[in-house]
Order: structure tokens, then C-alpha cells, then sequence
């Protein structure tokens, strides 16, 4: 893993070196991956522009998560490109208990056994057009594209996998990116207990629970083979074209 050790992010870093199919692999520079940038210190945000050459930062959060939380000293910056492409239900989404339990309910249905998986699978049937969106920003990015949500593992994880999977990554190495957040768990969720945003729903669960699981990445991609026909696919019936898919190959690999 090639992490980036910054002083106010602690789930940082860079998808380059990951194998591809054909003995080759992901470059450098082109996409990183994070949890909240909220934190970044002035040493952190230079280290990202002049030696990281960030250009594009991609935010899967909610918009009552960004509201809630702020901007970050990334967006002081005008030549950085900021996007927002929610990964949750933001139109109609009904927040009452009966409402959440239905819907816990319909997630254990969709992939009993692996709730994590259930909810990957959410973001793909409910949000593909936040999925698409991201990608396409990342394809538009002249510099290195960053892309993050709260803890950089589960929404985050899910488009880094449609990324790594388009440009030819190895399956085994896909799956094993996913799971190297389990590396910080511990710090990410000390971060996340200090915001009020947060907070209340970290400990409502073992600690044990936030693990992300290499088995929880691969049913969901081999979920998502067989429900939908594969990732080209997904993002095909979602607006992607060929020439983005092509692109988006091009940009990670060459």
C-alpha cells in the first residue's frame, strides 16, 4: 500500500502499484483515496498540490454530512475542482424509525449474511448516477483525482473498486486494497468520535463491525457480475460510455 502520511487524515493513499490483468499495473498519481479532509493541516495541503499534484477532489458524503461538517482547507484553493455525488438517497429518503427498519429490512433481504455487502449493493441500485459522476470527474482530472467520504471505506470503497476494476486491476488486488483500511481502523474511528457528526454512530456497534472484510468485497463484486452483468455494465446502462470506459483504462494505466 502506498500510503500518504498526513498529519489530519489518517485512511490516505495512493492506488498506483496495484497489479493489472496483463502483468502490468495502476500508476502512480493518478487516484487516491481518503476519509475526511476536514483536519488537513497547511503542511498536509501542500504535501497534496506540490508532491502529491492534487487537482480534483471527489466527495461521496451526503450533503447533510458536508453541511454539518464544514469545508475543508482544500476548498480555499481555487484550482482545486471540488464535486459532491452523494452515494445515499437524498430525494424521498425517509428518516423515521419505521421508515429506517423497512429499510434495514430490504438491505437484508438484497445479501443476507453480509450487511455491509447488502449496502453496497444499495449504492449501485439506488445511486449509479453518483457512481458514474464520480468517475467521470476522476476521468476529467489533469492532475491526480482524490476520493473520499467519512471513514474512506465503504462509499469510497465501492468506486475505487469500479475504477480499479474498469482500468484491469487484478480481482485479488482490488479486494485487497479494500481491506488495507482495516490497517487504520483504529485511528479512523477515533476520528470520527470527535466529531459530533459521527460520533453517535460509532459506538452503537463493536469496534469489530467497521472492519472492512475482504469477503465483503468480493461477494459484492462477484454480486454485481451476476446481478447486473459486470461493472462495464453498470456504468453503461448508467450513462458511461465506451470512450469514458476507455479513458478512465487510459488514465489509471498510462
Amino acid at each position: 500500500m502506498l500510503w500518504l502520511d498526513l498529519e489530519g487524515a489518517v485512511n490516505v493513499r495512493d492506488v498506483g502499484e496495484i497489479p493489472t490483468d496483463d502483468g502490468d499495473k495502476i500508476q502512480r498519481g493518478r487516484l487516491l483515496r481518503s476519509d475526511n479532509l476536514q483536519n488537513l493541516s497547511p503542511a498536509d495541503v501542500r504535501y497534496l498540490v506540490e508532491h502529491a499534484r492534487l487537482n480534483t477532489v471527489v466527495d461521496l458524503r451526503s450533503p447533510t454530512e458536508v453541511a454539518a461538517e464544514g469545508p475543508t482547507p482544500l476548498t480555499r484553493l481555487g484550482h482545486i475542482t471540488h464535486v459532491n455525488h452523494s452515494l445515499l438517497p437524498e430525494h424521498g429518503f425517509d428518516a423515521t424509525a419505521e421508515a429506517l427498519l423497512v429499510r434495514r429490512k430490504r438491505e437484508e433481504e438484497r445479501y443476507p449474511g453480509d450487511p455491509s455487502c447488502a449496502h453496497y449493493l444499495g449504492y449501485v441500485e439506488e445511486r449509479p448516477d453518483s457512481i458514474v459522476a464520480a468517475l467521470r470527474a476522476v476521468n476529467q482530472a489533469s492532475g491526480a483525482a482524490l476520493v473520499h467520504c467519512a471513514a474512506g471505506k465503504d462509499r469510497t470503497g465501492v468506486v475505487v473498486a469500479f475504477a480499479l476494476t474498469v482500468a484491469g486491476a487484478r480481482r485479488e488486488d482490488v479486494i485487497r486494497d479494500y481491506a488495507a483500511t482495516g490497517q487504520r481502523l483504529s485511528l479512523i474511528l477515533d476520528r470520527l468520535r470527535s466529531s459530533p457528526t459521527y460520533a453517535g454512530n460509532i459506538d452503537s456497534v463493536p469496534e469489530d463491525h467497521h472492519r472492512p472484510r475482504a469477503e465483503t468485497m468480493e461477494a459484492f463484486l462477484e454480486q454485481v457480475d451476476k446481478r447486473y452483468g459486470g461493472v462495464p455494465n453498470v456504468l453503461g446502462k448508467n450513462g458511461f460510455t465506451d470512450d469514458e470506459l476507455d479513458a478512465l483504462y487510459r488514465r489509471l494505466r498510462a
